[in-house]
Parts: structure tokens; sequence; C-alpha cells
């Protein structure tokens, strides 16, 4: 992560992001509690995993290799399916499906990834704007995977953590004289970013929350994530102690309020469309004939 040249900023207690990975393991355990494998089909035949979990027990690796519940057990505590947000009237699917995961798999990657990548943040800009941009991130990653996967369901916090990332990236862009070693830090995000997005194109992989998360958290950092341009507290020191000191420049510059605005816009525009579009029952593939490749890309080895 790239050091700042001006390390006078306050450093926050990172609280909220512990709390987030707390609330989806502890929502993971009552998932598997109700899920109860030996009480169903493959329970009877004795293929739960492993059996002396009981209760907690996962499902046959055949039909979860992520090591988790079954489909119909995240469908009914809140994953994302689109004929229940559109027909259904359930549209807090959109925001509960980001709290559940598939299996422990899916639950240690995607944790691990939120406390890397949120303690950085909420450390240097504070709970309620990382949490802010958390949250928004993973709604607008629903949208979006609500609009293009509408005959699969869809769990997990990958939208909300690609848009911590994309949070992460245009923080160093818009903020950019006052880091050091900055090109460094930006290759490390765009490599990560990378990564995600190719696994995103695996099947069974929901890609689609992966894009429309970063783009949100992308949007939101330049709107929340915004710090003052280096020298300035310098000059503004400098310009009230001392009679006929030149005037203190600017809190921000030019590009920092323009891609404020910009972002601004976009990011209430996008939801708002999108929200728009999804509550017309509208089916984003028939908008865009080729988006689907951005899922899944069929291979020798799998079909999409």
């Amino acid at each position: 992560m790239p050091s700042r040249k001006n390390r006078g900023n306050t450093q926050w207690t990172a609280w909220l992001t512990p709390v987030i990975v707390l609330a989806c393991i502890a929502v993971f355990i009552v998932v598997m509690f109700i899920n109860d494998c030996p009480k169903t089909a493959a329970g009877a035949k004795g293929d739960c995993v492993p059996r002396f979990l009981r209760r907690f027990s996962f499902q046959p690796l055949r039909e979860n290799p992520l090591l988790g519940p079954s489909s119909s057990t995240l469908e009914k505590m809140g994953a994302l399916e689109w004929s229940k947000v559109v027909k259904g009237n359930e549209k807090w699917r959109l925001v509960t499906s980001m709290w559940l995961h598939a299996g422990i798999i899916h639950l240690i990657v995607n944790m691990f990834n939120v406390v890397v990548i949120g303690f950085r943040l909420e450390q240097q800009f504070g709970f309620i704007r990382v949490g802010l941009i958390y949250l928004i991130a993973g709604f607008g990653g629903s949208i979006l995977s609500a609009l293009f996967l509408q005959n699969s369901i869809s769990v997990g916090a990958s939208g909300a953590l690609l848009g911590l990332l994309g949070a992460m990236l245009s923080e160093l862009i818009t903020n950019w004289t006052i880091y050091a070693n900055k090109l460094a830090a930006l290759f490390t995000i765009l490599f990560i970013v990378a990564i995600d997005l190719a696994i995103g194109l695996l099947p069974w992989v929901d890609n689609f929350a992966h894009i429309g998360g970063f783009l949100t958290g992308f949007l939101l950092g330049f709107v929340l994530l915004v710090r003052p341009q280096y020298g300035w507290e310098e000059s503004r020191n400098s310009a009230s102690h001392q009679y006929g000191a030149p005037r203190a420049r600017s809190k921000y510059n030019p590009c920092q309020y323009l891609l404020f605005f910009i972002a601004a816009v976009l990011v209430v525009g996008g939801l708002a469309v999108g929200i728009v579009m999804l509550l017309k029952g509208e089916n984003g593939n028939k908008l865009c004939k080729w988006c689907h490749h951005l899922d899944c890309i069929e291979t020798s080895k799998w079909s999409c």
C-alpha cells in the first residue's frame, strides 16, 4: 500500500471491519444450523460431510464443493434470486444476499480479503465512509447481478469486497499528490482486481456482482475518500502566522472537484437506472448480447 508524504492525518480505530467479519460468520453458522444436512435426502444416504458435525455438517461435495448448505437453504435465507425480487416483491434480497456465503471456503476467502482491505481503509477514513462504501457497493453488485443472472441464485460479499478495492483505486487516483510510492501501489491494486475479475469468469462465480460492486466502489471513492492536496496544511499555517505570506493554496485541487462531481452524478444515476430497470423486470442480456461473456467463458473443461 502507498505511503503518504504528509503523515499528520488522524488514524482511526478499525472496529467495523471485524464486526462485518463476525456478522458473516454468525450468519453462516445460523444457515448451517437451519440447513441440518442429516435430515435431508443426502443425510438419509449418509453423504453429509463430515458426519461428526451432525446438524452443522456440509452438503455432499458433488452438490456443494465449497463445503456449505444446499441451494434451497440459501434461497430460504435470502439469496439473490431475480424472480423473487421482481415478481415476489422481495427487494430485501438485494441486501441480505451479501451476508450469505455458499460455503466455508467461500466465507474464508472473502473474509480474509475484507480484513486485509477493510482494516487499511477504515484506519485511514473511519467506519462511516468505509461502511457506506461496503453497503452501497454490495447493493450495486446485487442490482447488476439480478439484471443479468435471472435463472440462478447468488450469494456472497464479493460485490462489497470489490467495492472496497475499487474505492482504494479511486482514492489513490484522486489523492495522487500525497503519496510517495504511487505507481507500485497502482499496479498492485490493478493486479488484485484483475485476478478477482478473472476468477469471476469461472462457472458458478457471479462476476456481475464483482463488476457492479467494483464500479460502484470506484465511483464512491472519488466522492467519499478525498483528502486535502499535498502541502495544503503547511501553506495554511504559514499564511496564518506570517504577515505578508503568500495566500494558502486551495484545500482541494480542480481535478479532485471535477472527479467528485462526475462520480457523484454517475453513481446516483447508475443506481437509479439499475433499480428502475430491475423493478420493470428488464433482462440485461437482451440489451447487451455479449455481456454474458463477462460472467463466464466456456472452455473444453467446463460449460456455462
